[in-house]
């Protein structure tokens, strides 16, 4: 607990003495990579139960012939995003049932698998959050205590692996935009950013034609995945949410999910892209 006080003082110095951001995930962390390894083993860890993750589509979390599309988008992600020096990733889609959580879920999976990287997922879909579902997790507290300061990250996130850290939503909100709008939410995810020095932050959204919720949060990011459905989403609803997102950031790429005709060689049906 002492190094983790240690960590959050040494951040919020940090961001009351920096004169700016270059983007939205250049944090600027003074503490050393080892500190940060230390406050990571302070999150609960969790161990998946293999029959929960095959029910829910959850593939990442062992290598093997289906989480080879996940395992290749992870990596183009990871490597475009590398190359232009991004740090924050949302993962939206434009309408529901397109599979974005699903999506994130296997990509922190995939990430926690490979070890070599960190990442820090958190569910800001409030008004519909399915995470714990898909995981089988509940959370203690939800992921807007952690936003509001009033719980430490440490004791409402969860740890996959030794280098993912999941913060999920327990309930439902009426009327999330408050909490994605407000400076308090930009504040802890700098301060968490400069704390863990994740080489990545996951953003799993609401849809973007939906609601206001993920359009409100687009300057906090770096970049966006788009998540569309095959046989549902039309190609003129993409090129909306590609219109919006450019005007604020940057799309890294447009994911087809439940394509039925996909060839054998993409695993388990998801990833054409």
């Amino acid at each position: 607990m002492e190094k983790l006080q240690k960590a959050i003082a040494d951040a919020r110095k940090s961001r009351a003495s920096s004169a700016g951001r270059a983007s939205p995930g250049k944090a600027r962390a003074r503490q050393t990579k080892t500190e940060a390894g230390d406050v990571w083993s302070e999150i609960q860890p969790i161990t998946p139960d293999p029959r929960h993750m095959t029910r829910n589509r959850i593939v990442s979390h062992k290598a093997d012939a289906a989480s080879a599309a996940f395992d290749v988008l992870r990596t183009k992600v990871m490597q475009q995003m590398r190359q232009n020096d991004w740090k924050r990733l949302m993962i939206t889609s434009p309408m529901p049932s397109c599979g974005k959580t699903t999506l994130a879920a296997n990509m922190a999976y995939g990430i926690a698998r490979q070890g070599a990287k960190s990442a820090i997922l958190m569910e800001l879909d409030l008004r519909k959050p399915n995470l714990a579902n898909i995981l089988g997790e509940t959370p203690k507290h939800d992921i807007r205590d952690v936003l509001a300061s009033k719980v430490a990250f440490q004791d409402q996130a969860l740890r996959i692996g030794k280098n993912v850290a999941v913060s999920m939503a327990s309930r439902r909100s009426a009327d999330p935009t408050r909490f994605l709008i407000s400076g308090e939410t930009h504040d802890k995810i700098s301060e968490l950013e400069e704390i863990y020095q994740p080489d990545m932050m996951i953003f799993d959204m609401p849809p973007l034609l939906v609601n206001d919720d993920a359009r409100s949060f687009l300057p906090n990011v770096d970049c966006v995945l788009l998540v569309a459905r095959a046989e549902s989403t039309t190609n003129k609803q993409i090129d909306v949410c590609e219109k919006e997102v450019s005007e604020q950031t940057n799309v890294v790429g447009v994911v087809l999910n439940h394509c039925k005709f996909a060839d054998e060689t993409q695993g388990y049906g998801y990833g054409n892209y």
